[in-house]
C-alpha cells in the first residue's frame, strides 16, 4: 500500500519526491478516469477528494490515500490493478530517509500503534487548523503550496483511525500541549472538540499526562511502538532532523517498559476525557 510523507510532527518536512512509480501510477489513473467518462472536476466530486488532491495524484506529486484507491477501483472498474500497483509506489530517494519510508508503510498495515508525544498533539489527532498553526511555527515558513501539500498528507493519514479493519491505538500526550493554545483560543476549542470525539472511538485509548507529575518515564522524548500483522513489534524515535527505526529486541523491551510506565503515570482514559471536557468548558 502507498506510504505517506508524514514529516516530523513538529511541523517541518519536505514535499514529496516525484518518483517514476508515482508518475506511472498517476498516468494510469488519468487514463482510467478518461475511459470511465469522468472529467477531473467530476471525478473529484464523485471521489469525495478535492480537485487539488485528484490532480496531484495524476501528476505524480502525491501518494493516493487508501480510500482514494478503493473508490477509483470501483468507479473505474480497474479489476484490482490500482491496488496492486499501489503496493509498489515509492518516492525518490532525495530527502526521504529509508527508515521513514519503511515506518510509513508499516503503519498502514499495523494491528496496534502506541504513541507518546511531548512536543505537539500527535498528527493523527490534529485538526486542520491546529496542523496549519504548527507547520507555520518552525522555520523556514512554508509557501502556501507547500503548506497545503503537507496538510493534505497529514489529514489523509488520519484515515487510519477509521479504516474497516481498525488499528488499535494508544495515545499519550502532555496536558501542557493543550494549555499552550497553539494557534489561539478558537483553534484550541476546535481541537478539544475533535479530541473529545476521538477519545470515544472504540479503537482509541487516549490518555493525558497531567501538568504536575513528579514521576515521568517519558523524559527521553517522543516514542512510537507498532505491531505488525505478523505480531512483530518495532519502535520509532524522532528528533530534529533525525529519526530512527528500532528493531533490536533489547531496545524494544526497554521501550515497552517505558510505555507501560507512561500508561500507569498518565490519567486514565476516563479521567482524560473528563479533563478534555473541563478544558473545553473553560474556554
Amino acid at each position: 500500500m502507498a506510504e505517506y510523507d508524514e514529516e516530523a510532527e513538529s511541523g517541518g518536512g519536505r514535499e514529496p519526491e516525484r518518483s517514476d512509480s508515482l508518475r506511472t501510477f498517476g498516468a494510469v489513473v488519468k487514463q482510467l478516469r478518461k475511459r470511465a467518462g469522468f472529467t477531473q472536476e467530476a471525478w473529484a466530486e464523485r471521489s469525495g477528494y478535492s480537485l487539488s488532491t485528484c490532480a496531484g495524484v495524476e501528476q505524480g506529486r502525491r501518494f493516493p490515500p487508501p480510500r482514494f484507491i478503493e473508490v477509483a477501483e470501483r468507479e473505474f472498474d480497474a479489476a484490482g490493478a490500482l491496488s496492486e500497483a499501489a503496493k509498489h509506489l515509492s518516492r525518490g530517494n532525495d530527502g526521504i530517509a529509508a527508515w521513514f519510508r519503511q515506518w510509513a508503510k508499516m503503519e498502514l498495515s499495523a494491528l496496534s500503534l502506541y504513541i507518546y508525544e511531548c512536543r505537539v498533539v500527535p498528527g493523527l489527532l490534529q485538526t486542520e487548523a491546529y496542523a496549519k498553526a504548527v507547520m507555520r511555527q518552525v522555520p523556514p515558513v512554508p509557501t502556501d503550496e507547500q503548506l497545503q501539500e503537507r496538510l493534505t498528507l497529514r489529514l489523509d493519514r488520519q484515515e487510519l483511525l477509521h479504516r474497516k479493519k481498525p488499528v488499535m491505538f494508544s495515545f499519550i500526550f502532555e496536558q501542557a500541549l493543550l494549555e499552550r493554545r497553539t494557534g489561539g483560543v478558537e483553534v484550541t476549542r476546535e481541537l478539544l472538540d475533535h479530541l473529545i470525539d476521538c477519545a470515544q472511538l472504540p479503537n482509541v485509548e487516549l490518555q493525558i499526562m497531567p501538568l504536575v507529575q513528579p514521576e515521568h518515564a517519558g523524559l527521553d522524548g517522543p516514542l512510537q511502538l507498532l505491531e505488525t500483522p505478523e505480531h512483530q513489534w518495532f519502535a520509532y524515535s524522532e528528533g530534529q532532523e533525525t529519526g530512527q527505526l528500532i528493531s533490536e529486541p533489547t531496545a524494544l523491551s526497554r521501550l515497552h517498559m517505558v510505555y507501560a510506565k507512561l500508561r500507569s503515570q498518565a490519567l486514565t482514559p476516563a479521567d482524560s476525557l473528563s479533563l478534555l471536557k473541563r478544558m473545553r468548558g473553560a474556554l
